[in-house]
């Protein structure tokens, strides 16, 4: 959510005699295990805490409060009255998510947000607190207790010490040195809670459990390039029950022409022109493209446009046979690759380019390239990515290497694939082609009850 900094400078000129001071900010319902009246109590005993800082009580909605939070906002507000505290203390009625956000902002700035709950089962408000770099004194009974010694953006309570209360917020609202060193914490640690952290750890344990069912293997460089190899592959195609798919490249006549030529196993599937295109049995011995993919990979694709467009650049094409309905081909640069990508972006053309091999480009369909192709496949047996062990060497082999369940980079990988994020499923082998591809299987435990010659090739 966008913060408007000055929000919070005209709640605090409304409500406080001294309104650049830091703020102690709490926010909670006004229940009485949130314990609320402890850390206005801690505040008004001390008087040093009150020339350094305001205190801002957020307690949720007055208006709405009926029973128990009735009761404890009137608590709030005579405490604040027996001990003459306004103009110091900040109870108001009513708060929005604009005003919450810019108040921790503005507690970021030399002040502290407090949870003073008598037991705290999670403590997102800390986390809250850490996303705008603000330190954090929380109650130790319950969740804060490991958010904060996750995170280390601030320090623990006894929630019914009022003295011991006050005495951790000054030691940060008073020390400048360590407020700062908290705040950075803050900023660091709270990585650690985000949504996309959660996600990927959560993807990482389905990875772990699932056993693969489906392989799917570039061809040039990554089965091919090592005759003993090949063979070892073939031998290991011949007593796994296991999917096997070919995501090349290259057309689908070639791929056909080079597996024989080294040897090589036939697969349950092709995938082809780089993931734009899937050919399976039709069931009578013959193959047969997959035109449902074909037709996914139509939308948003805008050929003639992405061609008119980069006519500019001047590229030498591929040979027309490499060329498909979804796909253009040229030879050039990492740096041609770039102009390529920004000059579509700047006319709003979606496209997928990939380079690979030091010296090829391809411009695919925005829904193309070989992750969608495998996952596509893989849904016609009620099988995910996450069920997937994908095996290359090269750039246009990138998008499958990260988005499988798992995945093998073959010892001789290109540069192209140096940059590939390290994550749990990834396997860098350090023997190359098929004998690298055989490596990461028997990791996976999937080369059980194979011919010794797979075996000794692993």
């Amino acid at each position: 959510m966008p913060v408007d900094k000055s929000q919070a400078s005209v709640l605090l000129e409304a409500w406080f005699e001294r309104p650049r001071l830091p703020i102690i900010l709490a926010v909670s319902r006004p229940v009485t295990k949130k314990n609320l009246a402890s850390l206005l109590m801690a505040y008004a005993q001390d008087a040093t805490l009150q020339r350094q800082a305001n205190l801002v009580i957020l307690a949720g909605q007055h208006g709405h409060a009926t029973g128990e939070e009735r009761a404890n906002i009137d608590q709030l507000f005579g405490l604040i009255a027996a001990s003459a505290l306004g103009g110091r203390v900040a109870l108001p009625p009513a708060h929005d998510a604009h005003d919450v956000a810019a108040l921790y902002a503005y507690a970021a700035q030399g002040g502290v947000f407090v949870n003073p709950a008598l037991h705290e089962p999670f403590g997102l408000t800390l986390i809250e607190a850490a996303a705008f770099g603000t330190p954090v004194v929380a109650t130790q009974n319950g969740g804060p207790a490991e958010i904060v010694a996750a995170i280390g953006h601030g320090e623990l309570i006894d929630p019914r010490d009022t003295r011991g209360i006050s005495r951790s917020i000054k030691a940060i609202v008073g020390n400048a040195a360590r407020h700062a060193v908290l705040s950075a914490k803050a900023h660091a640690g709270v990585r650690r809670y985000c949504w996309d952290s959660y996600a990927s750890a959560s993807i990482d344990i389905y990875r772990s459990v699932a056993r693969p069912q489906l392989l799917a293997c570039d061809m040039d460089n990554t089965l091919t390039g090592c005759r003993d190899a090949a063979g070892a592959f073939r031998a290991w195609r011949s007593s796994s029950s296991m999917q096997f798919v070919v995501a090349t490249g290259r057309s689908l006549h070639a791929t056909k022409m080079i597996l024989r030529r080294w040897q090589l196993p036939d697969p349950d599937a092709y995938i082809v022109d780089v993931g734009t295109r899937i050919v399976f049995p039709d069931g009578h011995g013959e193959w047969k493209e997959c035109a449902e993919f074909a037709a996914y990979l139509d939308e948003g694709w805008d050929r003639a446009a992405v061609t008119r467009i980069i006519a500019p650049l001047r590229l030498k094409a591929q040979p027309r046979v490499t060329e498909g309905p979804h796909k253009i081909s040229f030879f050039g640069t990492a740096r041609d690759a770039a102009n390529i990508r920004e000059i579509l972006s700047a006319n709003g053309v979606a496209a997928k380019v990939i380079f690979s091999h030091g010296r090829l480009i391809d411009i695919l369909a925005p829904n193309g390239g070989k992750a969608e192709a495998i996952a596509a496949y893989a849904r016609k047996f009620g099988l995910s990515l996450s069920d997937c062990v994908a095996a290359g060497d090269s750039g246009n082999d990138a998008d499958m290497l990260a988005a499988c369940g798992h995945a093998i980079v073959v010892g001789n990988a290109a540069a192209e694939l140096d940059d590939l994020p390290d994550r749990k499923g990834l396997i860098r082998v350090a023997k190359h082609h098929a004998a690298g591809v055989l490596e990461g299987l028997a990791l996976l435990d999937l080369c059980d009850g194979v011919a010794p010659a797979v075996a000794a090739a692993a």
